[in-house]
């Protein structure tokens, strides 16, 4: 007997695929939807081609990972006005205000609750910031 799918994976990949310098083999997705609930992956300055935009550019990172927020919740059936919760990562106190006017501008109107963190660093060196989100797929 199979079990009922419960919920939909966005964009499935291995890390082994996507990260060849490191020694991983996991399988993940880049968003998965669970009921009426969209949880998307941290996004960082990378499209989804592979390509860091903005090296050494913590606005530009934030700008290309809210990019791919967007693509994901699109591709999920929701939006940015749908977000509800957000956690941003940066790795040095200085990228605060750069990273979170980026975020504010994607994000006017919005008024999802929101977590910032500092962190000694993120999965790669040259990432400067992540940001995950979790939205709702209006009824």
């Amino acid at each position: 007997m199979t079990k009922p799918v419960t919920h939909k994976r966005i964009r499935m990949f291995n890390t082994k695929d996507t990260y060849p310098n490191q020694a991983l083999d996991n399988d993940l997705c880049q968003a998965v939807v669970a009921g009426n609930t969209v949880y998307v992956r941290g996004q960082i300055g990378t499209d989804f081609d592979g390509q860091l935009i903005g090296l050494g550019d913590p606005r530009a990172q934030a700008e290309q990972a809210m990019k791919n927020v967007r693509q994901l919740l699109e591709e999920a059936g929701s939006d940015l006005s749908h977000i509800v919760k957000t956690t941003i990562y940066i790795t040095d106190p200085r990228f605060r205000d750069p990273v979170y006017q980026v975020v504010g501008k994607w994000l006017k109107g919005v008024f999802p609750v929101s977590t910032g963190i500092v962190v000694a660093g993120l999965g790669q060196p040259e990432w400067l910031m992540e940001i995950d989100v979790i939205a709702v797929i209006p009824e």
